[in-house]
């Protein structure tokens, strides 16, 4: 079974947002208001984080896209009393949305915050009221997250089962890898030693946020070349 991961290299990164914009629209992910934005009610599958360091006026601003990390052994999937997110046997960490009951504490148990919760009725940009329907459109109440495009990996195990072979390496990238105009997002099997996600996650840059949580997460960082 394949171990899919990914890996962002925050030296190529530029922060253009692409891969934020890329995955709202291929997941269907509602618009917020401003007045909720305010509150801090954004909903992002993909968010960038934003660091600023140095004093004014010689300051520097680092954003870091952010997933949900897909953990190994993910404090979410333990803490849901109803089993509306699990790991699944793809080794993703998944949703299902009509069992939850919004008591959020999924969230709270997830050591990167990347959770969402949709407060309202959702609502889309005009003109996407068809949206993607290879996913499903969420009600109020209920936990959102990144899921690596799922259902494109559903579209491909189905093509490689009917030829009788196994999934190469790029046939199966999340849409925030697809829409990166920089390739600072890698996405592959993990445990493919001819994989790039392979060789790059043993690079003398690589990193992983929570390391010392024992949460095993599945994304890796290549740190900045001036930072190692």
């Amino acid at each position: 079974m394949p171990k899919w991961a990914m890996v962002i290299d925050v030296d190529k990164c530029t922060g253009c947002g692409a891969c934020v914009v890329g995955c709202k629209m291929e997941n269907n992910v509602p618009i917020v208001d401003p007045v909720e934005a305010q509150n801090g009610r954004v909903m992002f599958w993909m968010d960038m984080m934003t660091t600023t360091e140095g004093t004014l006026p010689n300051t520097h601003t680092k954003r870091v896209p952010k997933p949900c990390f897909h953990c190994d052994d993910p404090p979410c999937t333990r803490v849901c009393p109803v089993g509306a997110t699990y790991r699944n046997p793809e080794g993703l960490v998944a949703q299902i949305y009509h069992r939850c009951i919004g008591c959020r504490y999924c969230m709270a148990a997830c050591p990167f915050t990347a959770k969402v919760y949709n407060w309202y009725d959702p609502k889309w940009i005009d003109g996407a009221e068809i949206g993607n329907p290879d996913v499903s459109r969420r009600m109020v109440g209920v936990v959102e997250k990144c899921s690596f495009c799922s259902h494109r990996l559903m579209k491909v195990k189905e093509t490689a089962d009917l030829e009788d072979r196994p999934i190469t390496d790029g046939e199966y990238i999340p849409a925030c890898a697809e829409s990166c105009p920089a390739e600072a997002i890698i996405f592959g099997n993990i445990e493919n030693t001819e994989s790039d996600v392979y060789r790059l996650s043993r690079s003398y840059r690589v990193f992983r946020y929570g390391e010392g949580l024992g949460v095993e997460p599945k994304v890796y960082y290549l740190a900045r070349r001036t930072d190692v």
